[in-house]
């Protein structure tokens, strides 16, 4: 179990197969998302992969005019913005991703508590591919 590839590649490989997985502590059962190496309650290095559900709320957002190179390449920019935030899952643990289906030229018409649902992104080609964790508004 200390072995496995708690690491941001590991995490990366699940989002590649679809699941939203985080790390279980087999000492104390303490979840992690994203996934840890060692357990920050315990210490235990004892963890295992867990599927989380995919659904959660809103908690936090902000749009984003002054976009990183990956966004710019995503098509995101001053005249494109797009929404992060952080969306609490129903198991209580959090996490920040790229939020879709909000209108973000209206910040104000963004509501905090909305429910959303894990979604993953295809962005590149070939050996350049790579899965983005992101969430949508559900009705």
């Amino acid at each position: 179990m200390g072995n496995a590839n708690f690491t941001k590649q590991g995490f990366s490989q699940h989002l590649a197969e679809h699941k939203l997985m985080g790390t279980e502590c087999t000492v104390c059962g303490t979840q992690h998302l994203p996934p840890r190496p060692l357990c920050p309650n315990c210490f235990s290095n004892e963890l295992r992969w867990v599927e989380m559900k995919p659904h959660g709320t809103l908690t936090a957002f902000t749009t984003v005019h002054i976009a990183s190179s990956a966004m710019i390449e995503a098509g995101y920019g001053r005249e494109n913005p797009h929404c992060s935030g952080i969306v609490q899952l129903e198991n209580g643990l959090s996490i920040s991703a790229l939020i879709l289906g909000v209108d973000v030229s209206d910040p104000a018409s963004i509501k905090i508590g909305s429910p959303v649902e894990a979604i993953f992104l295809e962005r590149g080609e070939d050996d350049q591919k790579e899965t983005i964790l992101a969430f949508e508004l559900t009705p």
